[in-house]
């Protein structure tokens, strides 16, 4: 007996058991009809995600490469920054060689600038289509893109995956696809304190 015929089987016995219960509690056919139908469709469902659960997390994790950026590298020194008088952290950043302000923000998953600093940078978009990003103004298009090349202070990270939105407006943030790549990063008092790995002698 192959796997698909036990499965059905299954579900088979899973749907008819309680409806014969409910059969025999003499519930109005209507509802019965209705509540076999809602099984139906769950236990269909719960099938195609067992099934394909392999495909599945084959798409979670080309999202996240995409995200995150395998080959990302961070290195140099340790920066050290200052809280701004509104309370927030904000970086001197080189994108591509342009120099931007640029929010810190550890709430952000992904880094994201405006359409006039990627212009400036000379950054395009890489899908022929954008996509959602949620915000803390809900959700907005944003096309998705990299940086070649972004410096902080010492820290260099190359191929940097990136969102360009001109929901954005004329902010600039780090996100946490860049944080989470140093090997550490803490604020003590009003300074905040980005660590990078440590380089490796060539």
């Amino acid at each position: 007996m192959s796997g698909g015929t036990v499965q059905a089987i299954l579900l088979a016995l899973l749907l008819v058991l309680p409806l014969a219960n409910l059969i025999g509690r003499r519930v109005p056919l209507a509802s019965v009809v209705t509540m076999a139908l809602a099984w139906i469709a769950i236990f269909a469902l719960a099938l195609v995600l067992v099934s394909g659960r392999d495909r599945y997390r084959a798409v979670w994790d080309g999202g996240k490469a995409l995200l995150f950026g395998p080959d990302q590298t961070v290195s140099g020194g340790a920066v050290r920054i200052a809280m701004s008088d509104d309370g927030h952290f904000y970086a001197d950043v080189q994108l591509n060689g342009v120099s931007r302000r640029m929010l810190i923000d550890s709430g952000a998953t992904a880094t994201a600038v405006s359409q006039a600093t990627a212009r400036a940078a000379g950054i395009e978009p890489q899908d022929a289509f954008p996509t959602m990003v949620e915000t803390a103004n809900g959700m907005v298009t944003a096309d998705r893109a990299s940086v070649r090349d972004l410096r902080l202070g010492g820290i260099t990270a190359r191929d940097l995956p990136i969102v360009v939105s001109p929901a954005f407006g004329d902010l600039d943030v780090i996100g946490m696809n860049f944080l989470s790549r140093l090997k550490g990063w803490r604020v003590e008092g009003r300074t905040l304190i980005l660590e990078p790995f440590p380089t490796t002698p060539a």
